[in-house]
């Protein structure tokens, strides 16, 4: 049986007190760091050196979220720098096949994103590439919205692509995900699920992840 993953989103941490906040959800599987360039999304984050910074606590493993431009340049710089996991969006990559590659052969895990109006079909046949295919459930550049429920046929749809290749893929959403909607996240095929505001306003954090993994665990197939 797959074991769900829980990979907080730092997007709404306090940043001055990064290590901190990362032993704050030090019970997760993986932290998830959005990087944004004020291009490919209407937002800016934190580039490479934050995220080293969060490599280098050592408390989580982390996941990239490359919401930028050019990923196919910049993307294998993340996979350097020790991040576990670099995703990038399908939407801005070029050459997705040899990007993918190249964060594989750094030593990380390749992560291919979809943004909500970005349909799975086109990208059936490169799913062997990928270690992870995630599922944006809100427009990417800002925390705290509302989980789009009408992503769940694509994460079935994801699903059955990733079953009928036989292949060992997980499928991970990002936005809106709180104890209201990781249920049916999980119940469409989903395995991996970034949670912000739902966590960092928890009164406490180790609780809400624990909380979230039992209901994800309940629903996964």
């Amino acid at each position: 049986m797959t074991t769900p993953l829980i990979s907080p989103s730092i997007l709404n941490c306090d940043i001055a007190r990064l290590e901190d906040e990362l032993r704050k959800i030090s019970s997760a599987d993986i932290a998830h760091v959005d990087v944004m360039d004020n291009h490919f999304v209407p937002n800016l984050t934190w580039g490479l050196p934050v995220v080293e910074a969060c490599v280098n606590t050592g408390i989580l493993p982390i996941d990239a979220h490359l919401m930028i431009e050019d990923p196919d340049r910049w993307a294998p710089a993340y996979a350097e720098a020790g991040c576990a996991s670099v995703t990038f969006h399908a939407e801005a990559a070029s050459a997705p096949i040899r990007t993918a590659r190249e964060i594989r052969r750094l030593g990380a895990r390749a992560a291919l994103a979809l943004k909500p109006s970005t349909d799975i079909a086109p990208y059936v046949d490169i799913l062997p590439e990928v270690d992870m295919i995630l599922i944006m459930t809100v427009e990417p550049g800002f925390g705290g919205q509302s989980f789009l429920e009408s992503m769940l046929p694509k994460i079935q749809r994801t699903r059955d692509a990733i079953a009928s290749a036989s292949l060992d893929i997980s499928i991970q959403v990002d936005g809106g995900v709180s104890r209201k909607t990781i249920e049916r996240a999980a119940d469409a095929g989903a395995t991996n699920f970034v949670a912000g505001s739902a966590i960092f306003r928890a009164d406490d954090a180790f609780e809400e992840i624990a909380t979230l993994r039992s209901l994800a665990q309940l629903h996964m197939h």
